[in-house]
């Protein structure tokens, strides 16, 4: 297991960084690019291990995925042009992969198997399984509940279904809409909450999409025709960790320029305003139907703000490291309705509740959430990450305003979003030996 040991930075945050491009959709323009008939360019996508993975997983299903220099070239099948893959689709730690990749599958004529890595065979899939064999998919499980689950898909003729999904899920979601693209009759998904919407916003600029508030709805379509250059903006969540970093290290201001914010994506933002985090957004437009801009925070004095209702699904990403944010904040955070938060690439309540008192945080873990008592002096100590990329990297934002050395293990998980994120966390270290590693 690697390791990396970070100390406290004497010096503010300064200058500018730029984050990689959004990981949501990254795996989407590979997806909806594998499916049209065109060769289509994408810029800036995220080369982290996740969307490897996705592109690994078309290629064994026939598709010609390249890299051209600082452009992604994929050569699509369109929707009926996938092959049988030989070997078994491996998606590592990407849920978003696996989900996705059902809804995809349940409607093709051949049988597919789909694993990942420890961590991922453990994570819930019957959410997408049970309503994609509502739609006439067939599913088989072997090693249900441990590290080596394989998932058999046997696809075939689909029907439309009306889903009331019990949770808030883009993953859900978009494996419905996805299946809905050749399904008989129109398939339709009601959430009980908004859960972010990349995945309606593609569609509308491509085909017809009914959708209001919390219902979206889609019909079969023969062909997919797509913009032939794909730009994608930067990850709104890599940028949260420097974004709280900035908020929370006095003197500090930097600029992150060409960040995705799509509401649905960069909700942090507006939690951290609450708290007094001074954020701004600036240079504001629009790239291939999502809002981008670039976003300048400078340190402020942060007071505690409830966390908890409708907004949750579109924080969970970033609960981790506002976590780091309630430490330091005046007052006691609380954070509730993020039961989600359980299965993730680690129990992220349980995970941060332990590792914040390790730190010296005093902190309350509750059935789905956490109260988090502020102003704390964090304690510098060695953690685990649990092989949680956003652990990995909420410790890291943790360890700068510590009181001593701060040893993180299990950092190669960070490559699974955030490839650059220890070359930026040394150039904003004070010193060069601010920054020492160990087999990574």
């Amino acid at each position: 297991m690697n390791t990396i040991t970070l100390h406290p930075t004497k010096t503010p945050l300064t200058g500018t960084l730029q984050v990689p491009g959004d990981k949501s959709i990254s795996h989407r323009a590979i997806i909806f690019s594998a499916l049209s008939e065109q060769k289509i360019r994408i810029q800036n996508l995220l080369e982290g291990e996740d969307v490897l993975c996705t592109i690994d997983c078309f290629r064994k299903m026939g598709v010609c995925i390249e890299k051209q220099g600082d452009e992604w070239r994929v050569q699509g099948v369109g929707l009926r042009g996938l092959k049988q893959p030989s070997e078994i689709l491996y998606c590592g730690n990407s849920g978003t992969t696996t989900r996705l990749l059902m809804g995809i599958l349940a409607a093709q004529n051949f049988e597919s198997k789909l694993s990942g890595d420890a961590s991922l065979n453990k994570r819930p899939m019957k959410r997408v399984m049970e309503p994609l064999s509502q739609m006439g998919a067939q599913f088989s499980v072997e090693g249900e509940g441990t590290a080596h689950r394989i998932i058999t898909v046997k696809g075939g003729h689909l029907k439309g279904i009306d889903y009331t999904s019990p949770v808030a899920s883009a993953q859900v979601k978009t494996a419905l809409l996805l299946a809905g693209l050749w399904a008989e009759g129109e398939t339709s998904v009601t959430e009980p909450s908004l859960s972010r919407d990349h995945t309606e916003r593609i569609l509308r600029a491509v085909m017809c999409v009914e959708a209001d508030s919390l219902k979206v709805s889609i019909q079969a379509v023969q062909k997919i025709t797509l913009p032939e250059l794909w730009k994608i903006p930067g990850d709104f969540s890599s940028a949260a960790f420097f974004i709280v970093a900035a908020s929370i290290v006095p003197g500090s201001e930097i600029l992150i320029p060409d960040v995705n914010l799509n509401p649905t994506r960069s909700a942090a933002a507006g939690v951290l305003k609450k708290m007094g985090a001074k954020i701004s957004f600036e240079k504001e437009s629009l790239l291939a139907g999502e809002e981008m801009g670039d976003i300048r925070v400078s340190f402020a004095p942060l007071h505690a703000t409830p966390i908890q209702g409708e907004i949750i699904p579109w924080l969970i990403d970033e609960i981790p490291i506002l976590c780091i944010a309630a430490s330091q904040a005046e007052g006691e955070t609380i954070i509730s309705d993020a039961a989600e938060l359980r299965v993730k690439e680690s129990d992220r309540i349980e995970v941060m509740c332990n590792l914040l008192s390790q730190l010296g945080v005093s902190v309350e873990e509750i059935k789905d959430g956490l109260k988090i008592k502020g102003k704390a002096l964090l304690k510098g100590a060695r953690v685990q990450s649990f092989l949680d990329h956003r652990i990995a990297m909420s410790m890291a934002i943790a360890a700068w305003v510590a009181d001593g050395p701060m040893t993180i293990e299990g950092v190669e998980s960070v490559l699974t979003s955030f490839p650059g994120f220890w070359e930026i966390v040394r150039y904003f270290s004070s010193k060069p030996n601010n920054y020492s590693t160990k087999a990574y």
